[in-house]
């Protein structure tokens, strides 16, 4: 009987032994998928363009998978692994989403500046032969030369599908159109005031 029981307790102490050793490896394939992913997502510029703060926590997984995996503490490396995994996914998803709003929105920007500067450009033409309106019409005339250039630059950035230099340079032409309708507006107001 006692024979029976020291033979239990050696193959049970076996068991554990096996169990505590396998666990003891490190999670080498869920270490280099997670390595991987990160990779991925460093690697796609839609991901690093609109979902940098997405790709920062794969990042930080990845760096807190490889602490634990240095201190052998191996369940929580394969925890922070598929934290990676999962952050690194995300930021490819989110980092299309990011782009195709980019897109739609810089598309809609481009396509609304030509009607706008079709009617800074009549307003210019107005105010010039008004006679009576007093702005310095050389510069109005430069500063919409410019913001006609940067609206072109704009379009060329969209079909590039460089969308926020496309948005970038398009606000900047809206701005520059907006300035110069101001400038109009409030010379063709005093004017009218003089009247």
């Amino acid at each position: 009987m006692m024979k029976t029981f020291k033979t239990k307790l050696i193959c049970g102490l076996i068991a554990v032994a096996l169990v505590l050793g396998a666990c003891a490896k490190p999670p080498t394939e869920e270490m280099n998928n997670a390595a991987a992913a990160v990779t991925r997502a460093e690697n796609d510029a839609d991901a690093v363009t609109y979902a940098g703060s997405t790709l920062s926590r794969a990042r930080d997984a990845l760096s807190r998978m490889q602490t634990e995996a240095d201190s052998k503490r191996y369940d929580a490396a394969k925890t922070y692994a598929a934290e990676a995994i999962a952050a690194a996914d995300k930021a490819i998803a989110d980092g299309r989403s990011g782009a195709a709003r980019a897109r739609d929105e810089a598309a809609a920007l481009v396509d609304s500046l030509r009607p706008a500067i079709a009617e800074t450009e009549q307003t210019i033409r107005s105010a010039q032969t008004r006679g009576n309106v007093q702005v310095d019409f050389t510069a109005v005339n430069q500063d919409f030369d410019a913001a006609r250039r940067t609206a072109d630059q704009a379009a060329i950035s969209l079909a590039g599908n460089n969308y926020q230099d496309a948005l970038d340079k398009g606000r900047s032409a809206r701005a520059g159109l907006s300035d110069i309708n101001a400038r109009l507006t409030s010379a063709a107001t005093a004017a009218s005031r003089k009247k």
